[in-house]
Order: structure tokens, then sequence, then C-alpha cells
């Protein structure tokens, strides 16, 4: 095999085969694609870079791609699911949670103040990378960083968009910040754009699925709340500042009002 294939492996199955040529991988059967999903297949491959030259997020085939971390400087993993193998333990500094449901962010954090304190950089994974990794590395960014979990929050999930924290792993990271800062800040605008899994998650645009909004009933003319124009009380006009008929006298009106019943033209009572 040539010298610059061995320094070259795939960035998408990190094994060592032609990609560039579109060989066919001998190990795992991955060939690199011609069309135009070539780019979304490979960052998909790499994890995602929470804080440049230190924290990585990703999931457990991130972790499993040894040759794709070396060539990111990856050299620790924190694996944040006791069902996942440590599969590289000659060549990673592993360090992994041992409870399934209760996220030991002390426990963890501690692991990667150690990590940016030796310059070393560092995967946090779990199974897909979206739910338990996250929540951890959320949970790192406020106790070292000082941020809230909302700024936390949307910090991670700008640079991992597929995060999807479930209500419960949520639930946990409000009682952290608790812990931390003395009140949850629940309330913060910014979660209203960053929902944890189980509320829409759509940055205040409608979905293609989501219900048709019920119209309006716009009441009658007669019947709005503001009296229609024609329903207002005529106007109350002294009738000596009108001047009726072209032709007709100030004077011969006033003589008009005072005899309603006379008339020009004498009636034959014959």
């Amino acid at each position: 095999m040539r010298k610059r294939e061995r320094e070259n492996p795939c960035g998408i199955c990190g094994h060592y085969h032609k990609y560039e040529e579109g060989e066919v991988c001998g190990i795992c059967g991955h060939r690199t694609p011609v069309s135009s999903d070539k780019t979304s297949l490979e960052v998909s491959a790499f994890p995602s870079v929470i804080l440049p030259d230190f924290l990585y997020l990703g999931s457990y085939d991130n972790a499993s791609r040894s040759e794709l971390l070396k060539t990111q400087g990856i050299t620790r993993v924190l694996n944040t699911v006791p069902a996942c193998q440590n599969l590289y333990k000659n060549s990673f500094t592993y360090h992994c949670l041992q409870d399934d449901k209760i996220l030991q962010f002390d426990d963890a954090i501690q692991f990667l103040e150690q990590c940016e304190r030796d310059k070393a950089r560092v995967l946090a994974h779990c199974m897909s990378g979206k739910n338990r990794s996250p929540a951890i590395v959320i949970a790192f960014l406020m106790k070292s960083r000082g941020w809230r979990l909302p700024q936390s929050y949307q910090w991670v999930k700008e640079r991992r968009p597929s995060v999807d924290i479930s209500q419960a792993i949520y639930q946990q990271l409000q009682e952290y910040e608790q812990k931390l800062f003395g009140s949850s800040n629940n309330s913060n605008p910014a979660l209203l754009a960053f929902q944890p899994a189980g509320a829409p998650f759509n940055f205040g645009f409608s979905k293609a699925d989501d219900s048709v909004p019920v119209p309006v009933t716009i009441p009658a003319f007669g019947n709005l709340g503001t009296p229609s124009i024609f329903a207002r009380p005529p106007l109350e006009v002294p009738p000596h500042e009108f001047t009726f008929g072209a032709g007709q006298t100030q004077k011969s009106i006033s003589e008009n009002l005072a005899n309603p019943g006379g008339s020009d033209i004498p009636m034959d009572n014959t």
C-alpha cells in the first residue's frame, strides 16, 4: 500500500482504501459517493467542535472510528453510556459514566476539566450524540464558563443542530443549574427558541404538519364593535343655514314655513 494512503485514511469510515478513486473499502464496504450527498455524509462522520482544539461532541459511531479521531487530534474519550464499549483502550484514555439514568455531571465535568488543564482534545459521546452527551457538555459550559442553561444550550445546539434532549434529561439540567446558581432560569426568552424534545423546535416558523389555524369569524357589518357611520344620529343643523333650490331666496323659504298650507294658485270652490 502506498505511503500516501497510510497517511490519509478515509474521512468517512477511517479505513485505508483508495476513497478518492471511488474504491470500495474492503473492511466495511464504504464507497465515496459521487452525488451531491457527499458533503453531508462527510460532515456527519466527524464529531462536532464545541470548543476549538479541546471539546468535541459526537456519537458512538464517531467514537468507533479511531483513525478519524486521530486525524482530529483527539486523545481522550468521555463515554456517557455504560452500555457502549470502549473500543480502543490502547490508543485513547477513556472515562465512562456508570449510571444509565441519572447523569453524573460532577464526575464528567471533573474529567473534562482535567483534559482542559492538560490541553488534551476530548470527545464526549453517547449512542447518537443527541441527548446524554450534549447534556454533559451543556453542564460543563455552565460550570466552567459560568453560562446559564439557555446560553449553554444555544451554544451547543448551534454547533450540533441534531441535539434533541429529552424532557427527563433537560429537567436534570435545570436542577443542576439551580445547584450552581441558586435558581433555575427557565423563564429566559432563549428557551423559546431552543426547546427540549417534546416541544416544537421551529424557530418561530410553522412546520408542514402544523394544524391549520382556525379562521377568525368577522362579525356582520351591522354588528361591528365600532358603530357604522350610517347608524349615527343625523347632525342637527338649523334649516336657515342651508339654501334648498337654486331659484329660491331666503324670503320665500320663510313665507312657505309661515304658511305651510298656502298656495299661489287659487282653488275653485264651485
